[in-house]
């Protein structure tokens, strides 16, 4: 049997692990852990201390896992939090030092197209536009993309932790992300993608998109091929933030489909869906539950 790869991506909310066969491409295990590891950024600072230690704590186990598994190549990359961090540097040497991982910092674009990767391996339909956008802790990318080939794609400073400790409320988040898809709109216009972009289909991963799915189906325990080409309108998004905006993060986790650790994030992620599709007049959401992650193991 041939020894299985690995993937890792860690994130600015959540550390995954997965373990596969590549051809044909098999999932053997696969891990997350929401360790926050934005949590307490500052630019000045970086990373916190209680962030890395949460983080560090994930990885030890993931190498336990890697170990156990006989893996024999492994791709490990970190996202928007490390990227942006001053310390982020030596926190990828003491992960190194540490659990063995060699941790490659990947900026938006690569983020992006390994995304799309990933996605492209599950979607129904493929002979089309379609607009891929993942709405991560630090950061959301989109992409629009052809036949698996991207033609455009920008990463936005508009992930659910930034907005969700950086700003004060939801007004605040709404002008912040506002803002910034107004930048995508005009860079979109520039290169003359405009049109073709709203008319794409819309394809959401992450968290935010695969938790939106859990909640329409009210599903119990997650299951990732009901997850993936699951399909939701424009108003039952719409629902689902009204449904969580009163209610206290506490009670958010009564919420069947709400993955814990996700309670307080939920709406700023949910205020991107809503008005990514607004602004570009999406009525309709697929979402898929494989991304980056799937993206790296295609390519190891």
């Amino acid at each position: 049997m041939t020894h299985p790869i690995a993937a890792i991506d860690l994130g600015t909310n959540t550390a995954r692990l997965l373990i596969a066969t590549h051809s044909p491409y098999c999932q053997i295990l696969l891990k997350r852990t929401i360790t926050r590891l934005g949590g307490g950024f500052t630019r000045e600072g970086g990373l916190s201390g209680e962030a890395m230690e949460r983080s560090l704590g994930a990885l030890k186990e993931f190498a336990e896992e890697i170990s156990r598994h006989q893996v024999a190549r492994v791709r490990a990359v970190a996202t928007s939090a490390v990227r942006d961090a001053p310390n982020g540097e030596l926190f990828c040497e003491r992960v190194r030092v540490e659990t063995g991982i060699a941790l490659e910092v990947i900026d938006g674009t690569e983020e992006a197209l390994l995304t799309l990767k990933g996605v492209g391996s599950v979607l129904d339909v493929k002979n089309c536009d379609l607009v891929v956008f993942d709405v991560g802790g630090g950061s959301t990318e989109y992409t629009l993309a052809r036949d698996g080939e991207p033609l455009f794609s920008r990463s936005l400073p508009i992930g659910v932790v930034r907005l969700t400790e950086g700003k004060a409320g939801v007004a605040q988040m709404e002008e912040k992300i506002g803002r910034e898809l107004a930048l995508l709109k005009g860079a979109l216009e520039g290169e003359g993608m405009g049109s073709r972009f709203s008319k794409a289909s819309l394809v959401g991963t992450a968290g935010t998109a695969t938790t939106l799915a859990a909640i329409q189906m009210g599903m119990q325990d997650y299951d990732y091929r009901r997850v993936n080409n699951f399909t939701m309108g424009y108003r039952d998004v719409e629902r689902i933030f009204a449904q969580l905006l009163p209610l206290t993060p506490g009670e958010r986790l009564q919420v069947v489909g709400l993955e814990p650790g996700r309670e307080d994030l939920i709406i700023a992620g949910i205020l991107v869906v809503l008005q990514s599709m607004r602004v570009f007049g999406f009525d309709t959401l697929k979402v898929s539950d494989s991304g980056l992650l799937e993206g790296l193991i295609l390519g190891v």
